[in-house]
């Protein structure tokens, strides 16, 4: 069957670059074969919920924390607070670039301004772009989140001096992901009144508009090459599969649904700033689809679940619940999509991050 010529084009496109992300990565792993490693970008910094957190939340006064086992148990030096059981996309992302494997959690104590020269995470599991979603459990607001941008501004000019902290900061990749937790803790969990005051297409609206200052105000301070995460297919999570007993245990498709008409929002969004505001580079990273195609067809992945979770039951454990004293926890999370009942495992996150090496790629020219 032949594709429509738009279509026709954003695959090859897709292909194209995700060659190109192939390149780097193996010139990436000569190069420091020779002792010679030359980043492709200077730093990569992060935004966003749980889905890029290495660890922000391990310092803060609230319940949602994963740094104890079983998570990070695949990854060298253990439990970091990465809701995952090894790394997350933006560690992946990093090193494809030419930087360290791991990017550092800004309030992680144990690292300095001259670590988060080359890549930091501002991210803070439970956030989204609504403020009331953070203030369900007590974790980083998104405008925080830019508060800690502006002050890592000016440590890194004192650090490396204003000329190359400028350099680094207009160079930077940017790495935004976040949007499920105003949905599934916030809108649909009936804790916030935002149910109330706004119909699901209004607060899709609203959550747009909140996205759109949000990268406004980054830009402002200097971001221009930014990569923003769709929604993924939110009614997919073990979580939410556990809670739809009338479809049994399937995925919510009105979820999805609602996923799917925000992230046609979203899109046009990201247009209207690209035109708008000058050399500002802005990709799209199409989550919802690949996660699709992974759950229908698993075998590409050589995945043997794409229900449950890897840790407990696998079917509403997360944070405190998911836990080493449960004696159901899965031998080998990379034949699992999830790792607990929200989040992928290791194997998916790296999945993941080729699309988001490719899109940041993709903003250089």
């Amino acid at each position: 069957m032949l594709m429509a010529p738009d279509r026709a084009r954003s695959s090859l496109a897709t292909v194209l670059l995700l060659l190109v992300a192939a390149a780097v990565v193996v010139g990436a792993a000569a190069a420091a074969a020779a002792g010679k490693k030359k980043p492709v970008l200077p730093a990569v910094i992060v935004f966003g919920d749980s889905t890029v957190d290495t660890g922000n939340n391990n310092v803060i006064g609230t319940v949602l924390k994963s740094n104890f086992p079983p998570y990070g148990r695949d990854l060298q030096g253990g439990a970091t607070g990465r809701f995952c059981n090894g790394r997350l996309p933006p560690d992946f992302v990093s090193e494809a670039l030419g930087l360290p494997p791991l990017v550092p959690a800004y309030l992680d104590p144990a690292y300095g301004i001259e670590d988060f020269a080359t890549g930091v995470v501002f991210a803070s599991a439970g956030s989204g772009l609504d403020n009331a979603t953070a203030s369900v459990l007590g974790v980083i607001p998104m405008w925080k989140e830019v508060q800690y941008f502006k002050e890592y501004k000016q440590r890194l000019a004192k650090h490396a001096g204003r000329a190359r902290a400028r350099h680094i900061v207009a160079n930077a990749v940017y790495v935004v992901s976040v949007g499920t937790n105003d949905f599934l803790e916030n809108y649909y969990l009936l804790v916030t009144g935002r149910f109330l005051q706004f119909t699901v297409a209004e607060y899709q609206d609203f959550l747009v508009a909140r996205a759109a200052e949000f990268l406004t105000a980054i830009y402002r301070l200097g971001a221009r090459r930014v990569t923003f995460a769709g929604l993924s297919a939110i009614g997919c999570v073990p979580l939410e599969r556990t809670l739809n007993l009338l479809g049994g245990g399937g995925c919510n498709e009105e979820y999805n649904q609602v996923a799917r008409d925000y992230n046609v929002k979203v899109k046009a969004m990201i247009a209207r700033l690209r035109a708008e505001l000058r050399g500002f580079r802005l990709a799209y990273i199409n989550v919802y689809d690949d996660m699709v195609d992974l759950i229908q067809h698993p075998e590409k992945l050589g995945l043997e679940n794409v229900s449950e979770g890897c840790c407990a039951t696998g079917k509403v454990e997360m944070g405190f619940m998911c836990n080493d004293k449960s004696p159901l926890t899965c031998d080998d999370a990379d034949k699992y999509f999830f790792w607990d009942s929200f989040h992928p495992t290791e194997k998916i996150n790296r999945f993941f991050a080729k699309g988001t090496t490719a899109a940041s790629l993709s903003l250089l020219t």
